[in-house]
């Protein structure tokens, strides 16, 4: 290792914090100092001789969930510049800071771009952190207090936006089909029609993909639930695991209600040396990739995201080397679908014997926030310090399977001398037309119900007899087709769509 170039990006520290409500020494953290206490846990990870706080020229906050939609409250205030808030716990003042877009890829995208950025000369220390505390944030709501987080910090912040534009398609909110869940219930049950799977079996088949996801999570620190599930558990309808839009129990949806942090630490292999690091801390990043994906309704086959697959397999081409080389790896998992996505792909069993997950899975680990990868890449990074021979894959899935990106770690030595180990990939040029308004028949593609407090929400997306796509809903009171729909096989069958109210409905024709 004493031969790698003082340009060469490497991995130097990570870090990780967490609190539960029922922990005997909760202290009920802001986001800004979860965050804080991430850093500073990655700082004293890399055991730098230095001062490798004052080092960092560039620190990129992951948005938390409550500032990730335009209009969304934040109950207890809010910093004005997170980045340069969590560097002040820290005693860092980057030259620059960034606050990134949307979406669960952006601590693995930020890899490749920092890393990038050290390669070609811009940066020399870089940090990635991201925090959550929405747990804490219902704890307290539901006690009536009110502490105040809002932070006032000056300094230079480069704000990208939400980056949420061209990912959900305008008929989709309409029929009452915007959050996650149930969109990622559609593209369950278009696999599921793919597949010729029955419903109950496929629900069965969930269980077995996640229930070794929670013994991971029962066996890490860090995890907001750490309680091993059966399969049986996991894809049983009971009151407590209620079905939150079919397919989904809610036991296999992301949890997002968790107070979790994490930190990443990405510095020139010359300035690690400078600050006296030992070079048994560093990993290697030997590729990353970014890709985006069409909008939901634009893709071509609503059970697969081309864009992910596309990201790993070229993050592999980079590395020189195939899955079957991976030693460790962590496939987003925020519903099932992603992971599916990925196995499907590259030929691999749910069961597959090097495990799926490094920190237990979005429902167990915890669904934190848009910085999930972020704990990814730092048990990755304990992983490969641990097992000096082996390759690691980190997964990251964002929006409705909308982006992702990829990357591959190592403590083999990466050679960035010339460029192309972080890639930006192209969209997909094939799209399919979307019809806002419809009247007449056409063929059921997938469908979700979604039950709720203020009834039932049922629809499907369907295909015109010239390919095109549209939603419908079923129209309120029409139990005998709501029925129908609820026993979970719609998928070909014929529809006839009218328009009421400013939307689709629809009644089975066949």
């Amino acid at each position: 290792m004493a031969a790698i170039a003082d340009s060469t990006p490497v991995i130097i520290g990570v870090g990780q914090y967490a609190e539960r409500p029922d922990d005997p020494d909760y202290q009920a953290l802001s986001p800004m100092d979860l965050g804080g206490k991430a850093l500073a846990a990655a700082i004293a990870d890399s055991g730098a001789a230095g001062d490798l706080a004052a080092a960092i020229d560039t620190i990129a906050a992951i948005r938390q969930f409550e500032i990730s939609t335009p209009g969304a409250p934040v109950p207890f205030g809010k910093t004005n510049n997170p980045p340069r808030s969590y560097g002040a716990r820290v005693g860092a003042n980057p030259e620059r800071a960034i606050l990134e877009i949307v979406g669960g890829q952006g601590p693995q995208k930020l890899v490749g771009e920092f890393a990038a950025d050290i390669a070609g000369g811009r940066s020399e220390v870089a940090a990635i952190v991201g925090s959550e505390a929405i747990s804490t944030v219902l704890t307290l709501m539901s006690k009536g207090e009110k502490p105040d987080w809002s932070e006032e910090v000056k300094g230079q912040l480069e704000d990208r936006g939400f980056g949420m534009r061209g990912l959900l398609d305008k008929t989709l909110i309409a029929h009452r089909l915007a959050a996650p869940i149930p969109l990622y219930a559609l593209f369950e049950n278009a696999r599921r029609a793919q597949r010729g799977t029955a419903l109950d079996a496929y629900r069965h088949e969930i269980g077995e993909l996640f229930a070794p996801f929670s013994e991971v999570a029962a066996a890490n620190p860090y995890a907001a639930a750490p309680v091993a599930r059966t399969v049986e558990e996991l894809a049983t309808i009971t009151e407590r695991n209620r079905i939150v839009a079919e397919p989904y129990t809610r036991m296999t949806v992301a949890r997002d209600q968790v107070n979790q942090a994490a930190a990443i630490v990405i510095a020139s292999a010359g300035k690690a040396r400078e600050l006296g690091i030992p070079e048994g801390k560093w990993v290697h990043i030997h590729a990353v990739t970014d890709a985006k994906e069409l909008s939901v309704l634009e893709r071509p086959n609503m059970e697969t995201s081309p864009a992910s697959i596309n990201s790993v397999e070229d993050a592999l081409a980079i590395a020189g080397i195939g899955m079957g080389e991976i030693g460790y790896l962590d496939l987003y998992s925020c519903f099932a679908v992603p992971v599916y996505n990925i196995l499907d792909a590259f030929g691999m069993a749910p069961d597959d014997p090097r495990g799926l997950t490094l920190t237990g899975g979005l429902p167990f680990f915890g669904g934190a926030g848009n910085n999930y990868s972020g704990h990814a890449i730092v048990e990755a990074v304990y992983k490969l310090r641990e097992d000096e021979g082996a390759y690691a894959l980190v997964g990251a899935n964002g929006g409705f399977m909308s982006k992702y990106a990829t990357g591959i770690y190592s403590r083999h030595a990466a050679d960035w001398s010339e460029a192309g180990r972080y890639q930006t990939l192209a969209e997909q040029p094939e799209k399919c037309a979307i019809l806002d308004s419809y009247s007449g028949d056409a063929i059921v593609e997938t469908y979700t119900v979604i039950p709720g407090k203020k009834g039932v929400v049922a629809a499907i997306v369907a295909r015109t007899d010239d390919g095109a796509r549209m939603v419908a809903n079923v129209a309120s009171g029409d139990g005998e087709t709501l029925a129908v729909l609820q026993e979970g096989e719609p998928f070909g069958r014929k529809v006839a769509v009218r328009e009421e109210d400013g939307r689709n409905v629809f009644t089975f024709a066949d």
